[in-house]
């Protein structure tokens, strides 16, 4: 018969189970580790470190993206052909693996607290290694495709700026408690030091960084200018679809001031609108004229386009994903919609009184209007009766024959010239990409009564930015959206802003300093402890991790110094108990 010598009643630590078992695999209580942690685990840990802020700044791209997801889809069906979400399963795998590598963060940070050793589980390796050159590849891959769309994280710090600036200084308050765990216990050692030096750089700078930060809404109330009109771009393309006459209405319905839209000449000289160099997105062309779907938009005549469907195409593909909350008038409407002429929003703009600012496209060489394609336009314009001023003109080509025909057209220029420039080319409008709309810019042509509208403005928060900033007028495939903007989503005084970071810096320092000091002091308190001052008894239990730390060394230690050759040691606790021998350890 084998004899249990009873040695000590042990607590179920579930929650570190739990804690060491998720990230290392190790759910055994012999398998835990206070010593420290390897090169090896802690260059792993610093890819861990690594994926996630990766992950994080490729998130926020994403997020703040959203004001062009439509240009990003339109341009992968330009290269590919074919239409398709691609933010979709962008988005998904982006939130998968920022959700998976946040939560191995979280564990590894509470092993640090706990004074557990790193040993992350392979499966975790090859997780965070896989979503490490996913995001590599994601990077790369937008930077040669849409290089231009990292602008939109720079702008967007002007909206976001301050209150990343709070929650950043927060973040690194609270690590604070790790680093002092770290720095203030044992002997000095170049790690402790250079990790101290590193936290309190990261701690300066971020005290410091409001310095660089820079936004248009951290102004005076009484300087805000008047609330930016809104134009709709190409209708209101969220709402119905885009470029058709219900979509206009729609629009008008969301009280735009002027419409926006992309006009192509047919072959017989009838100005039209399409956005696209073919017919093959917008319509159902590949049924009617399946042999001529590749075929540019401008070589097919007025009767072959108004026999096309221009709606059917939005409720197959969903292209906003608003279909569903469409009344089922509206889908009937949608999917009745013709390819709408340059005349037919013409003259809808002169019965609501709006202006209208259009976009034109050449056609190629071989179409008979090639010579012919502006005087077609300008014969549209006075057909329709519209007042000359409420016409935005934005083509450069003939530009002076335009104005000696047409001299009341507001001449716009879509190129970012000089005033002087502009004032050359009688232009008093400007029409911008919003990221090339700087607020230096901005309110320099204010300064020289040049009237700038800037595009495509589809989020709150990048309309409050260019509100601020003093802009005019901004287009937009969300007009419902901009509706619903009556102020700027935030704006506040210097002063204010002064008072906030400077209460904020002055509350985390605060903490910090505590931190230290009771770490310190909680290091210091802690008395050293012996084998013959611990006691082994199966009734006595104290909670104290540093007395656990050290019963269970002095368990081991009676176990590799041989206690007994034949005799298994066992532990019992309320439930059960945990046998030791020489050959090994078994539950």
């Amino acid at each position: 018969m084998v004899k249990h010598q009873p040695l000590q009643v042990y607590e179920r630590q579930l929650c570190l189970s739990c804690l060491t078992g998720i990230y290392g695999c190790r759910w055994k209580r012999y398998q835990r580790s206070h010593d420290d942690s390897s090169k090896w685990e802690c260059s792993w840990f610093l890819i861990l470190c690594s994926s996630f802020l990766l992950l994080l700044v490729w998130s926020y791209f994403w997020w703040e993206a959203h004001n062009d997801y439509n240009e990003f889809n339109w341009l992968l069906y330009n290269r590919s052909g074919e239409w398709s979400d691609g933010t979709v399963p962008i988005l998904t795998t982006t939130l998968v693996g920022f959700s998976y590598t946040a939560f191995l963060m979280i564990l590894a940070f509470c092993h640090i607290a706990l004074g557990q050793q790193l040993n992350l589980y392979w499966i975790h390796k090859i997780g965070v290694l896989a979503v490490l050159l996913t995001t590599i590849t994601g990077v790369v891959s937008i930077d040669d495709l849409w290089r231009d769309e990292w602008d939109i994280v720079l702008i967007s710090l002007q909206s976001t700026g301050p209150f990343l600036h709070i929650g950043a200084v927060a973040a690194v308050t609270a690590l604070g408690w790790l680093v002092a765990g770290q720095v203030v216990r044992g002997d000095r050692t170049r790690f402790q030091v250079l990790l101290l030096l590193v936290y309190l750089f990261v701690l300066l700078a971020l005290y410091l960084a409001p310095f660089a930060i820079s936004s248009p809404c951290i102004m005076d109330r009484a300087d805000l200018k008047t609330r930016p009109a809104v134009i709709g771009r190409r209708g209101a393309p969220m709402l119905a679809p885009e470029n058709t006459v219900m979509s206009f209405n729609k629009a008008l319905q969301q009280k735009v001031s002027a419409f926006e839209a992309d006009v192509t000449i047919s072959m017989d000289g009838v100005p039209f609108l399409m956005r696209d160099q073919t017919l093959r997105r917008t319509t159902d062309v590949a049924r009617l004229f399946p042999k001529r779907q590749h075929d540019d938009a401008s070589l097919f005549n007025w009767t072959e386009i108004r026999s096309l469907s221009a709606g059917l195409w939005f409720l197959r593909d969903d292209p906003y994903w608003t279909v569903q909350f469409m009344s089922t008038k509206d889908r009937n409407r949608a999917g009745n919609q013709t390819v709408c002429s340059l005349l037919e929003l013409l003259r809808l703009a002169t019965r609501t009184n709006r202006s209208v600012i259009f976009s034109l496209r050449r056609p190629p060489p071989q179409h008979p209007r090639y010579q012919l394609w502006i005087k077609d336009v300008q014969k549209t314009i006075q057909r329709s009766g519209i007042q000359s001023e409420q016409v935005m003109w934005t083509l450069d080509w003939y530009r002076k024959t335009v104005r000696a025909a047409v001299p009341l057209l507001q001449q716009t220029s879509e190129e970012r010239l000089s005033v002087e420039e502009l004032k050359e080319r009688s232009s008093h409008t400007l029409s911008l990409h919003y990221s090339q709309a700087t607020v230096r810019e901005i309110r320099r042509l204010s300064r020289s009564n040049v009237s700038l509208n800037v595009y495509p403005v589809n989020e709150p928060w990048l309309y409050s930015v260019l509100w601020c900033s003093g802009v005019q007028s901004v287009s937009s495939d969300a007009p419902q959206i901009l509706r619903k903007v009556p102020h700027p989503i935030w704006i506040m005084s210097p002063d204010e802003y002064c008072l906030i970071w400077i209460t904020s810096d002055l509350i985390s320092a605060a903490i910090v300093i505590g931190i230290f000091i009771f770490q310190k002091w909680r290091m210091s308190g802690m008395r050293s402890y012996n084998p013959e001052q611990i006691m082994l008894s199966a009734v006595v239990r104290r909670p104290s991790r540093d007395v656990n730390i050290m019963k269970e060394k002095l368990i081991f230690s009676e176990i590799n110094n041989g206690v007994s050759s034949t005799d298994e040691l066992s532990i019992y606790t309320e439930h059960g108990y945990e046998g030791y021998t020489r050959d090994g350890i078994s539950r």
